[in-house]
């Protein structure tokens, strides 16, 4: 790989994530794809090529590759995603190297797929699709599912997207109630745990983020207080939830339902947790729809480009 003029605007792809926003900063910027070479001292040869010139990061929010902080001059890991669980914070605050993601702008998208899940937990619409195309609908009637007006959904973490939810669930006549580090001035209960919470809640929605703080936070106690009749919703982070504990608790009916966007290995799902018919399982679409992809990707070229411009300013003419 030849590199034109120390004056490009290079980019290092850590990984691959969306092709369209892909395609676009190779139209905008010198890119260099790290996850297209094979061998670990390929990744760290083409590091030690574009190190003297490279300044900036292109990546997925939740994983990339460490090889990216062997980059001398690196000032900016611009992530496509909100979460930046797979970032080392030690190194970049270190470092002093900036860190952008793709917040806000899907938003709706996460919170409309947790009403999906709400709904089709609480009705049980895909044990009811597949008991229609089976043809048992004249031999016995479907298992009656539950009415959302007038339950509590429970939300632990109520930042913007958990607001989003809220509004929606609303709409469908539940009262709201939440567990954050800190209460909010909102007109909803407020519970100091997650214990209480679920023990006051009839549908149980995790929003958590990642991270040591907040690792399997969502445990066995947790089920037991949301009880025979809960629900459990996790739209956050899988490495919040004990899957052990929630697939045992499934299985033995101590809670009714859950339904799953995240995983604690992605995109792995225990097989135990897979073969229950109690559980909704999606692939991680929360934020999985072209229009929300689109938005963050144009918001991963956007800080990009406030980064080089940025230092166009700062550089004497």
């Amino acid at each position: 790989m030849t590199i034109s003029t120390i004056t490009d605007k290079h980019v290092l792809i850590a990984n691959e994530f969306h092709p369209e926003t892909i395609a676009l900063l190779d139209t905008m910027y010198t890119t260099h794809k790290l996850w297209l070479l094979e061998s670990t001292a390929e990744q760290e040869a083409l590091i030690a090529e574009i190190g003297p010139y490279c300044e900036t990061v292109a990546t997925a929010s939740w994983t990339t590759n460490p090889l990216i902080y062997q980059l001398p001059n690196l000032k900016l890991i611009s992530c496509f995603g909100v979460g930046v669980d797979g970032i080392d914070f030690d190194i970049t605050t270190s470092r002093r190297i900036q860190v952008s993601n793709t917040p806000e702008v899907l938003n709706d998208a996460v919170a409309d797929l947790a009403m999906g899940l709400v709904l089709a937990t609480s009705r049980n619409l895909i044990n009811a699709d597949a008991y229609a195309r089976s043809g048992n609908w004249p031999l016995a009637p479907f298992p009656f599912g539950r009415n959302l007006t007038g339950k509590t959904l429970g939300i632990i973490g109520l930042g913007a997207i958990g607001e989003e939810i809220a509004l929606r669930a609303l709409a469908f006549r539940m009262k709201i109630a939440y567990h954050n580090r800190r209460e909010k001035e909102l007109p909803f209960p407020y519970f100091a745990s997650i214990e209480e919470l679920a023990h006051h809640s009839n549908i149980l929605l995790s929003m958590l983020p990642g991270g040591s703080a907040t690792d399997k936070i969502v445990n066995k106690e947790v089920f037991a207080a949301l009880g025979p009749e809960g629900i459990f919703i996790n739209v956050g982070r899988g490495s919040t939830v004990d899957e052990s504990a929630l697939t045992e608790a499934l299985r033995s009916k101590q809670i009714a339902a859950a339904g799953l966007d995240v995983y604690e290995q992605e995109p792995h799902i225990p097989e135990a947790l897979s073969k229950l018919d109690n559980v909704v399982l999606f692939p991680h679409i929360g934020s999985a729809t072209i229009e929300t992809r689109r938005a963050m990707g144009q918001l991963v070229v956007d800080n990009l480009n406030a980064f080089f411009m940025k230092q166009s300013l700062l550089t004497p003419v």
